[in-house]
Protein backbone atom coordinates (compact mmCIF):
# COMPACT_ATOMS: atom_id res chain seq x y z
CA UNK A 1 0.00 0.00 0.00
CA UNK A 2 1.58 3.26 -1.09
CA UNK A 3 0.36 6.73 0.55
CA UNK A 4 1.80 9.84 0.18
CA UNK A 5 4.72 12.05 1.53
CA UNK A 6 6.02 11.16 4.83
CA UNK A 7 3.25 8.10 5.22
CA UNK A 8 4.12 4.62 5.62
CA UNK A 9 4.51 2.29 2.79
CA UNK A 10 3.49 -1.24 3.85
CA UNK A 11 6.20 -4.17 2.08
CA UNK A 12 6.64 -7.27 1.92
CA UNK A 13 4.67 -9.46 4.29
CA UNK A 14 7.14 -9.81 6.93
CA UNK A 15 9.36 -6.69 6.01
CA UNK A 16 9.10 -3.35 8.15
CA UNK A 17 7.13 -0.53 7.39
CA UNK A 18 9.54 2.02 5.47
CA UNK A 19 8.91 5.79 5.66
CA UNK A 20 8.85 7.38 2.39
CA UNK A 21 8.67 11.22 1.90
CA UNK A 22 9.92 14.80 2.73
CA UNK A 23 8.84 14.31 6.49
CA UNK A 24 9.68 10.82 7.34
CA UNK A 25 11.11 10.54 10.79
CA UNK A 26 14.43 9.47 11.06
CA UNK A 27 13.55 7.68 14.98
CA UNK A 28 10.18 6.48 13.59
CA UNK A 29 10.58 3.74 10.90
CA UNK A 30 12.84 2.82 8.30
CA UNK A 31 13.00 5.20 5.88
CA UNK A 32 13.02 4.32 2.15
CA UNK A 33 15.90 4.91 0.06
CA UNK A 34 14.17 8.27 -1.70
CA UNK A 35 13.63 9.47 1.53
CA UNK A 36 17.17 8.46 2.99
CA UNK A 37 18.29 10.26 0.08
CA UNK A 38 16.57 13.40 0.03
CA UNK A 39 17.32 14.10 3.58
CA UNK A 40 20.75 13.66 3.19
CA UNK A 41 21.02 16.14 0.23
CA UNK A 42 19.38 18.78 2.73
CA UNK A 43 21.63 17.53 5.45
CA UNK A 44 25.13 17.65 3.61
CA UNK A 45 24.11 21.04 2.23
CA UNK A 46 24.27 22.03 6.21
CA UNK A 47 27.52 19.39 6.77
CA UNK A 48 29.43 23.01 6.08
CA UNK A 49 30.22 25.83 8.30
CA UNK A 50 29.62 28.57 5.85
CA UNK A 51 26.89 27.37 4.54
CA UNK A 52 25.23 26.70 8.51
CA UNK A 53 26.57 30.95 9.04
CA UNK A 54 24.38 31.60 5.75
CA UNK A 55 21.61 30.04 7.04
CA UNK A 56 21.80 31.70 10.32
CA UNK A 57 22.57 35.08 8.95
CA UNK A 58 19.01 34.80 6.75
CA UNK A 59 17.34 33.24 8.89
CA UNK A 60 17.74 36.04 11.68
CA UNK A 61 17.27 38.71 9.06
CA UNK A 62 14.14 37.03 7.32
CA UNK A 63 15.78 38.21 4.07
CA UNK A 64 19.16 39.37 2.85
CA UNK A 65 20.71 40.53 0.34
CA UNK A 66 23.35 38.61 -1.16
CA UNK A 67 25.60 41.68 -0.91
CA UNK A 68 24.76 42.23 2.77
CA UNK A 69 25.93 38.40 3.13
CA UNK A 70 30.16 39.17 2.23
CA UNK A 71 31.23 40.99 5.20
CA UNK A 72 30.26 38.91 7.84
CA UNK A 73 30.89 35.98 6.34
CA UNK A 74 34.66 37.55 5.42
CA UNK A 75 33.96 35.82 2.21
CA UNK A 76 34.00 36.78 -1.63
CA UNK A 77 30.86 37.06 -4.08
CA UNK A 78 31.55 33.58 -5.83
CA UNK A 79 32.37 32.01 -2.88
CA UNK A 80 28.89 33.20 -1.21
CA UNK A 81 27.31 32.76 -4.78
CA UNK A 82 28.40 29.21 -4.22
CA UNK A 83 26.98 28.40 -0.92
CA UNK A 84 23.91 29.93 -1.61
CA UNK A 85 23.24 28.03 -4.41
CA UNK A 86 24.04 25.07 -3.00
CA UNK A 87 21.47 25.63 0.22
CA UNK A 88 18.88 26.59 -2.58
CA UNK A 89 19.15 23.29 -4.69
CA UNK A 90 18.66 21.54 -1.22
CA UNK A 91 15.63 23.40 -0.67
CA UNK A 92 16.61 25.57 2.61
CA UNK A 93 16.39 29.03 1.00
CA UNK A 94 15.08 30.85 -2.09
CA UNK A 95 16.22 33.43 -4.08
CA UNK A 96 14.10 36.39 -5.98
CA UNK A 97 16.73 38.53 -8.11
CA UNK A 98 15.87 42.33 -7.45
CA UNK A 99 18.80 44.40 -10.05
CA UNK A 100 22.02 43.18 -9.65
CA UNK A 101 21.95 41.03 -6.58
CA UNK A 102 19.95 38.22 -4.79
CA UNK A 103 17.87 38.50 -2.13
CA UNK A 104 17.54 35.07 0.12
CA UNK A 105 15.02 33.99 2.55
CA UNK A 106 14.22 30.68 4.26
CA UNK A 107 12.49 28.21 2.64
CA UNK A 108 9.07 28.38 5.14
CA UNK A 109 8.83 25.06 6.79
CA UNK A 110 12.57 23.97 5.37
CA UNK A 111 13.71 23.55 8.50
CA UNK A 112 10.62 21.89 10.63
CA UNK A 113 10.72 19.28 8.44
CA UNK A 114 14.58 18.92 9.00
CA UNK A 115 13.55 19.23 12.95
CA UNK A 116 11.02 16.75 12.40
CA UNK A 117 12.46 13.63 11.15
CA UNK A 118 14.93 13.64 13.82
CA UNK A 119 12.04 13.62 16.19
CA UNK A 120 11.02 10.35 17.46
CA UNK A 121 7.15 9.64 15.96
CA UNK A 122 4.30 8.79 18.27
CA UNK A 123 4.51 4.92 17.61
CA UNK A 124 8.66 4.96 18.76
CA UNK A 125 9.74 3.59 21.58
CA UNK A 126 12.18 6.62 22.13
Amino acid sequence: MTRDRGEIVARKRGEPEVETGCCATVLGAPLAEPAAEELARRFAALADPVRLRLLSLIASAGEVCSCDLLEPLGKAQPTVSHHTKALAEAGLIVGEKRGRWVWWRVVPGALDELRATLEPSAASPL
